[in-house]
């Protein structure tokens, strides 16, 4: 089978076991402030888990495009090196809210795996939660006792929590976890040395595939674990690994899924793959960071200078600069892997043949940016190196930062032009500084968000305010976050007119008004599917109705700009060509700001033409 039946044959195989089949969510999330990118498949099941949203489908299945190169999933720095980390996946999985649990997701696992796919039994192991006596946490023997069904004990082995506990985060929904391992040495390997002896043990030939989780327990913010009342399955089978297993190769990148992409970069750089680990490592790097770039982009994230923009820079430079350093890549050639890209993944994910123009002409325009940079890079080094004296032997490593940070040259990169000078790195100073510009980021960002405090029944939010600006409401629920030294309060109530921040528009501000008192609502958030309302106090009783007012004339001046958005969206197709597309925006009662696509600077006369158009 080829990438394409073993995709379909897991999406046939849970639609026959009464499962939804449901398009991937984008890869680039917008209304979660807790994620840049979906980086697993139950990121867009999150309300479902958390009890925000009832599931109108107990039983989902999916193929899910995802992206782990931020926050504590960075394998950003293993891609390329080894043969089975990736930046973009797609994450094959199957969900149970509140429907099925452990027996019949491992015996449909094994059903699929064993049965389906033909995978060789002997060659597969499984885990299980062992307990955690500080959590007082005893071992899964439920789910031992299920796989023992199916395969061997011998086979079916205890790890702690690090491997076999999955929680969402810091706090929420949480439980233990089995983990599908298998095992692709070769025979004399084999009967060398157990299979089971390498699991976990990041062996690059006893990999784990598929991921079941079954989710009972909420963490709360304490660190304690209350049960659930609804039990949930969630489980991840990666669809690279999958198509190695079944194509019994020795790498990811040996299957049909980077084949096409690594025979374009061997024509582009004239040599063949395989012909050395240091040209290997770089066809892997780009084969890979096409992926992520192609998919990012389509899903409407831009190359840019902060949050997600950065990190789709980042993979994009990093790409450029192994084709520059190692296969002599001097011109743009990412942007030609693109079509080859698309018209392997047309079938399921269309619109990377229908945005392949655009995707190649911006990846293009990045390119030959991040290419003189690279140049301007490597002249700054040179002038460095002209002005170490005589004695001196090692780069700084704040310099090798610098490069870093500035010029986008990877320390590895640094060491490689440092040692054709007879030089070495500073490599303690360099992650001296690195670890600085981390803990200022950190310090930033640290907030410390309480639990939920339910007030009242209810789950679902009513937003009205698109026809009122004045509601009579309730709070449901609040919580406590403290930001450094300051602390606020979140509110969700049971219907609201305060506008939250989406689509480039601002929040509402306004009040809740409680008897006498005035609560200024100095903030609008969405969180998920919920209406977050910042205030600095609560309404005292907190059980007491309220009147929630928007600030009318705000709303009304943020309104029109946001209008006119939509007018210059207009104007500028008209004028500039149907190919313009929204790429961001800002509006609030003061202004708006409109991104858009478009590959040359408009001139005064387009730029004029749109300005009366929309006036």
């Amino acid at each position: 089978m080829d990438s394409t039946d073993i995709r379909k044959k897991f999406l046939n195989f849970f639609r026959e076991k009464q499962h939804e089949i449901v398009p991937s969510a984008p890869m680039v999330v917008k209304n979660d402030p807790t994620l840049m990118f979906t980086n697993a498949g139950m990121n867009q099941f999150k309300d479902y888990f958390l009890g925000n949203k009832i599931a109108t489908n107990k039983r989902i299945a999916d193929t899910q495009k995802c992206l782990r190169v931020s926050g504590k999933q960075d394998d950003l720095d293993e891609v390329g090196i080894d043969t089975y980390h990736h930046t973009m996946f797609e994450m094959l999985g199957n969900w149970s809210f509140g429907d099925y649990f452990k027996l019949e997701a491992i015996a449909w696992a094994w059903e699929l795996l064993t049965n389906e796919y033909v995978l060789e039994k002997d060659r597969l192991y499984v885990t299980y939660f062992g307990g955690d006596k500080k959590e007082g946490l005893e071992p899964d023997i439920e789910t031992l006792a299920i796989w023992g069904k199916h395969i061997n004990e011998d086979r079916i082995l205890p790890f702690g929590k690090d491997y076999n506990f999955w929680e969402m985060g810091d706090a929420g929904p949480c439980g233990p976890c089995s983990e599908v391992h298998y095992d692709l040495r070769p025979e004399a390997e084999r009967s060398v040395i157990s299979g089971a002896d390498l699991v976990n043990q990041d062996h690059p030939q006893v990999i784990e595939i598929w991921n079941l989780v079954f989710i009972q327990f909420n963490r709360l913010s304490s660190g304690s674990l209350e049960a659930l009342p609804e039990k949930h399955v969630d489980t991840g089978l990666g669809l690279e690994r999958l198509v190695r297993a079944i194509q019994g190769k020795q790498s990811n990148y040996h299957t049909d899924l980077f084949q096409p992409l690594l025979e374009k970069i061997g024509q582009l750089a004239n040599i063949s793959y395989g012909q050395s680990e240091t040209t290997d490592v770089a066809m892997r790097v780009i084969a890979d960071h096409i992926r992520a770039l192609a998919f990012a982009i389509s899903d409407g994230e831009m190359p840019s200078n902060n949050k997600a923009g950065y990190v789709i820079r980042r993979i994009l430079r990093r790409a450029v600069r192994y084709g520059y350093t190692f296969l002599g890549f001097q011109e743009p050639v990412l942007f030609q892997l693109v079509p080859v890209l698309a018209k392997k993944m047309s079938d399921v994910f269309p619109e990377l043949e229908q945005q392949q123009e655009f995707i190649s002409k911006v990846i293009h325009e990045e390119e030959t940016t991040f290419l003189r940079t690279l140049a301007n890079g490597m002249g700054r080094f040179q002038k460095y190196i002209k002005q170490l004296k005589s004695k001196q032997t090692q780069v700084d490593g704040t310099f090798a930062f610098e490069l870093y940070d500035t010029y986008g040259f990877p320390v590895d990169l640094t060491q490689l032009i440092a040692r054709e000078n007879n030089l070495d790195v500073d490599i303690m100073g360099f992650q001296k500084a690195m670890q600085l510009q981390k803990s200022r980021s950190r310090a930033a960002q640290d907030k410390d968000e309480g639990d939920w405090i339910k007030v009242s029944d209810g789950k679902q939010v009513k937003f009205v305010g698109y026809n009122e600006l004045e509601a009579s409401t309730r709070v449901l629920r609040y919580r406590k976050v403290q930001t450094k030294d300051k602390f606020h309060f979140q509110l969700v109530l049971d219907k609201t007119p305060f506008y939250a921040e989406s689509g480039g528009q601002v929040g509402d501000k306004g009040v809740l008004i409680a008897g006498d008192i005035k609560i200024a609502v100095w903030d609008t958030k969405k969180e998920n599917d919920l209406i977050l309302h910042m205030v600095n106090e609560l309404p005292v009783p907190i059980e007491q109705p309220v009147q929630a007012r928007v600030d009318t004339a705000r709303r009304t001046a943020t309104e029109n700009n946001h209008s006119a958005t939509h007018l210059l969206h207009a104007a500028l197709r008209e004028v500039l060509g149907d190919h313009v597309q929204q790429r961001g925006s800002l509006v609030n009662d003061k202004m708006l700001r409109f991104d858009f696509s478009h590959f040359t600077k408009m001139t005064v006369a387009e730029i004029r033409a749109v300005e009366h158009i929309v006036n």
